[in-house]
This record gives C-alpha cells, sequence and structure tokens, in this order.
C-alpha cells in the first residue's frame, strides 16, 4: 500500500504533493474477502471476487432460499464471486480460520482500517456482498444464518456509511508512513464499479461497459434492481442511487490468449483483428476461457466454431474480439430487458481494453450504436478523487463532476449495418449453446 501510495504522489503534477493533500478516498475491488482475528490480524490471504472455488457453496445458499427471494433480500442473487459464498466456502475449507474470525471486510474496507483504524464500508460495496440490502440499508442477518447461524454477524460487519460520510481520519501511523499529515480526513470510498460510475459523471439512463480481464456493463438508475435470474446484479451505487451491474469473467484475458497463440502482443493482435471481415469468415468464439459468471456457467470452456481450411490468423483474431464484444452486448441486451435503466443512446466503454482500436471498432459495430471514449480513461482513480475532493471541499458530486468535465469523449461509429450484425450475433448465440451444452455433466 505504500509503494502504490508513494507511486501515486510521485505522478501528480503539484508541488510537495503530499504535504498538500487534504482528503483522501479508496476504490477497491468489489467482492472480495478479508478476514480479521481478534488482534486485527489478517488470517488468510484475501478471496477475490473472480475465485470461482465457492460455486459449490453458491449452489447450496441458492438451494437453502428460492433464487427470488435472495434477490428481494439483497438485490442479487448469490453467484461465487459474492463475499457470502466466501465466507461459506471458509466454513466448508477451513473451519479452524473460520472460528477465529473477528472481522470481515471487502478490500477498500480494509485499506480504510489500516488508515483510520475504524471499521466502515459504504452501501455500494456493501451491496456486493449477499448479505446487505440496497432496499433497506441494512445487512440482512437472516442470510448470514445460512452460513452459521451461532455466529454474532454484527459484531464481525463494518459499519455501513452514506455517500459523502467519512471512514474516519489518517492515523498518525500511516501518515508518517505515506508521507502527509496526520488527521485528514479519509473519505467512506466505495468499490472499483461504483468509483467508474462516479468518475464519468454517470446520470440515471447512463450505460458504461468497463472491459479489463473481466467485464461489466452497468447503468446508473433511480430504481432498483430485481433480477431472479442472477445476471443482473441489483447493486447500490456511490451517491445514493443504484448500479444495476451484468459482469462477465472473459474479456481481455481472452483475447491476450490469443494473442500468444498467434505469437503476438496484444496490440499487433487489435490491429491484425481489423485486417479481418465483420463475422470473421464465419469464424466464432466463445470466450468461456475462465468459465463464466453471465451466464452462470463456472464450468464451462471456451468453443471455436466455423473452422475451415480457409481460416486465417486474421479471422482467429477477429473472433476473439468479437466473442469477448458479443458476451458483453448479451449482457446489456438483459439489463435493457430487465427494466427501464438503460436511456442512453450510446454506450461509454472504458477500462484497459478501451485503449484497443478493435474493442472500439467491434463493440460500437456489434452494438449498432456509438461508442464513446472518455478523455481520462482512469474513471476509477477519477471516481475516488471525486470522493476525495467533495469531502475536502464540501461539494457534491455533481458540481465537482460538471467543473472536472468528466462527461463526454471521443465517438466511435458503427461500420456495418444491422442485418449484417444480427447475423454475426446469430451465430455467436448459436456456439454459446454448444458452449453451455458441453459444460453441462
Amino acid at each position: 500500500m505504500q509503494r502504490a501510495f508513494a507511486q501515486a504522489i510521485s505522478t501528480a503534477d503539484v508541488p510537495d504533493a503530499g504535504k498538500n493533500i487534504a482528503a483522501i478516498s479508496v476504490a477497491g475491488q468489489q467482492h472480495g474477502m478479508v478476514v480479521l482475528d481478534a488482534r486485527n490480524d489478517v488470517l488468510r490471504p484475501a478471496k477475490l471476487w473472480n475465485d470461482t472455488e465457492s460455486s459449490i457453496d453458491s449452489t447450496a445458499l441458492r438451494s437453502a432460499l428460492s433464487d427470488e427471494a435472495w434477490a428481494r433480500a439483497c438485490g442479487s442473487v448469490p453467484l461465487a464471486a459474492f463475499t457470502i459464498t466466501k465466507l461459506a466456502w471458509l466454513k466448508r475449507e477451513e473451519p479452524t480460520t473460520f472460528d477465529k474470525v473477528a472481522k470481515v471486510l471487502l478490500p477498500h474496507d480494509w485499506i480504510n482500517f489500516k488508515l483510520t483504524h475504524e471499521f466502515t464500508t459504504d452501501r455500494g460495496d456493501a451491496s456486493g456482498t449477499g448479505y446487505w440490502s440496497p432496499r433497506s440499508n441494512e445487512y440482512d442477518f437472516g442470510l448470514l444464518a445460512l452460513v452459521d447461524s451461532h455466529r454474532d454477524w454484527n459484531s464481525l460487519l463494518p459499519t455501513v456509511r452514506g455517500p459523502r460520510d467519512l471512514a474516519g481520519h489518517l492515523e498518525r501511523e500511516a501518515a508518517e508512513a505515506l508521507g502527509v499529515r496526520t488527521g485528514i480526513p479519509v473519505s467512506v470510498g466505495t468499490g472499483d464499479n461504483m468509483a467508474g460510475a462516479l468518475g464519468l459523471g454517470q446520470r440515471p439512463g447512463d450505460v458504461a461497459i468497463s472491459i479489463g480481464s473481466s467485464g461489466t456493463i452497468f447503468a446508473t438508475s433511480d430504481q432498483l434492481a430485481c433480477d431472479p435470474s442472477g445476471a443482473v446484479a441489483g447493486f447500490a451505487d456511490a451517491t445514493g442511487r443504484y448500479l444495476p451491474l451484468v459482469c462477465v469473467l472473459n474479456a481481455t484475458f481472452v483475447t491476450d490468449a490469443v494473442a500468444r497463440l498467434l505469437t503476438l502482443t496484444p496490440s499487433a493482435a487489435s490491429d491484425l483483428a481489423l485486417t479481418a471481415p465483420l463475422g470473421s469468415r464465419g469464424l466464432t468464439l466463445v470466450p468461456y476461457f475462465s468459465g463464466e459468471r453471465t451466464p452462470n456457467e463456472p464450468d464451462a470452456s471456451g468453443v471455436l466454431s466455423g473452422l475451415r481450411s480457409n481460416v486465417t490468423r486474421e479471422d482467429l483474431a477477429r473472433a476473439a474480439f468479437e466473442g469477448v464484444a458479443c458476451g458483453l452486448l448479451e449482457g446489456l441486451d438483459t439489463l435493457v430487458s430487465l427494466g427501464p435503466f438503460v436511456e442512453s443512446p450510446v454506450i461509454v466503454l472504458i477500462g484497459g481494453g478501451s485503449r484497443s482500436p478493435a474493442f472500439r471498432d467491434v463493440l460500437a459495430t456489434l452494438a449498432s450504436k456509438p461508442v464513446v471514449i472518455p478523455h481520462d480513461l482512469e474513471v476509477v482513480s477519477t471516481g475516488a478523487s471525486l470522493q476525495a475532493a467533495s469531502i475536502a471541499t464540501g461539494t457534491d458530486f455533481d458540481e465537482i463532476s460538471e467543473a472536472w468535465g468528466l462527461r463526454g469523449g471521443d465517438v466511435v461509429e458503427p461500420r456495418y449495418s444491422v442485418e449484417s450484425v444480427s447475423e454475426v450475433r446469430r451465430r455467436y448465440a448459436d456456439a454459446r449453446e454448444l458452449a453451455i451444452r458441453y459444460a453441462t455433466p
């Protein structure tokens, strides 16, 4: 943490940046599980959201309570990513460690604890645990009783604070280690997707697709999503609104893997993909290289269909980008079908994959919609900075967003007809069904 903080300060174009920092905010990876003992020492390495070892526990929890009841209770169905499944895994696989647990935190909660010695979280990150309700803004201890009915869960969990509340103030030890002033305010912070929405200046109806090693599709809304299928997570956001979200496990992880097969850098694979025609001459890649979360197929694997003797390196490169894009857009279709969450005529594209010309072009084409690339691609960091600016100045989020000019960016237009695109997406849907059939025992 100290190294990362020092590196961030070194990039700031501000004299004596460490001495002039007025507030701190932390945005961290959702769903992870950090468990502490009675001395506040970490008991084991954190379980991260994309660790699917708890898929068995997800199934058990969903057997104990219907998916509809889960969605009503906490906004989401507890897939393997969610913290509650990881707690169930811990009890099943490491019962001795489970018995020692005195605090259960998310990654950003733990960093805030190291900064402030306070146990806090925010409603955005709490809504990804599987045991906090965005509807009631309270923990649901009945859900946690499905993991263990004898624990005093209330004592184990951090306090959930409001969007512009503090986690606390910077403790002397942390301040000295980081080279900043003791006592400066530390925002309650939030999860990475919630911070991304803040960093985009998202308003209700806006939708973004984030392409990293995994991918997310999320919209800002005044309405809570409730999806018993589990495809759409009914998260809260970092402003007091909601953030319905679809997550897929496979994104740049897939295109990077195909680049390695072609002995290319990811950048070169992106360039090569753009030399192939739409539809990759019938070659279709279903990118379930790590199983999949949406659809919930943790045991699935990738499928390559449409192979013929005239296949080229260019076709394979483009099929990888098209496969990832089709998976993301199926997630967007699910979000649109669930309710009035998406109103914007454009898609905002963020994440490391947004730097790829192939992802930009392929996504705009297969969506048949313009794609906007923000001028500032580090939107999660920007969202955290906006939170810090708000508590330092007392200014509300929307006013800061306007002052910083967070909305807008470069526009990429689709290049092919809707009819041509429909055929590509139809072939992908057929191949996806094959992948799911192969994964079924």
